[in-house]
């Protein structure tokens, strides 16, 4: 493996100043290789930050990092946010422009064919009850029907406020691309893989420079799991937002009388794409 290396990337150096030349807005991004995981990168971006006696820069003081994207399997972009000493996302001087948080464990709702465990099989008198190893809901015409039952799904919401200047076009199309993707990697206390992110909607009130853009963040959590074990078969590993399906297979039932469908083998299937959400700027911990 290469050495760690940072560096600033002054080509998307994100910098404004008022009419009086101070600084209204300075977010500075670095370019990290080298590294497996974004916590090594922000703690090499700190160190660099440090090293070049920047955690202040004229008026402004870095307020957080941020990643920007995963470029790489070892390489990042971390950005650099600074503030004024006076915080612009909290003009009113209230507090009520903080961001809020709220969470929902209602469930969801999954299709099932195949069970966990089948706990019993009762025939009528002089009949022999076939077993169809776990099939759920079999017809007379050997098709496996199924049910829908409740999983366990968490669903959360972030609002934060912005600068209307970090809510340009190119945020908002960014925002929009990452609709419909899982987290690639450690998202708000969950692994990667569990994360999907539902959307995101904004409200801008007034045209001054100090208004802000509130933005409500979606998102919906399905838990990974491994070591599943359906009937004879072992599933290592499932990630959260992958699909799970089961290929039956015709077979002669235990009194030689009838053909009946048994699951055969298990398939899980990406089919959200994996991306990294530290683009949305609100922080991935």
């Amino acid at each position: 493996m290469n050495m760690p290396f940072v560096e600033k990337s002054f080509y998307d150096l994100n910098k404004s100043r008022n009419a009086n030349q101070f600084l209204t807005e300075l977010e500075i991004p670095y370019i990290v290789l080298g590294v497996q995981d974004e916590d090594a990168a922000f703690v090499l971006v700190a160190d660099k930050i440090t090293s070049l006696g920047e955690k202040t820069v004229e008026n402004m003081v870095l307020d957080h990092l941020e990643l920007d994207q995963q470029l790489g399997p070892d390489s990042f972009k971390i950005r650099a946010v600074y503030e004024t000493t006076k915080s612009e996302t909290n003009t009113s001087g209230s507090g009520q422009n903080q961001p809020s948080f709220s969470f929902d464990t209602g469930g969801g709702t999954m299709h099932m064919t195949q069970s966990l465990a089948t706990k019993g099989i009762y025939a009528a008198r002089g009949q022999t009850a076939q077993s169809f190893g776990g099939a759920i809901e079999v017809d007379e015409n050997n098709d496996v029907k199924g049910i829908d039952i409740t999983t366990p799904l968490t669903s959360f919401n972030e609002t934060h406020y912005f600068k209307s200047s970090r809510v340009s076009a190119a945020y908002r199309r960014t925002v929009a691309d990452l609709t419909g993707r899982v987290n690639s990697s450690r998202f708000k206390g969950y692994a990667a893989g569990e994360v999907l992110f539902q959307g995101a909607s904004g409200t801008r009130r007034g045209t001054k420079a100090t208004d802000l853009w509130e933005i409500n963040f979606k998102f919906i959590v399905s838990p990974n799991r491994k070591g599943i074990k359906i009937n004879d078969i072992t599933i290592a590993e499932k990630e959260g937002w992958d699909y799970m399906w089961f290929r039956y297979e015709a077979q002669v039932s235990s009194d030689s009388k009838a053909l009946i469908k048994k699951p055969v083998a298990a398939y899980v299937e990406q089919v959200y794409e994996r991306r990294s959400f530290g683009a949305l700027k609100i922080g991935t911990s």
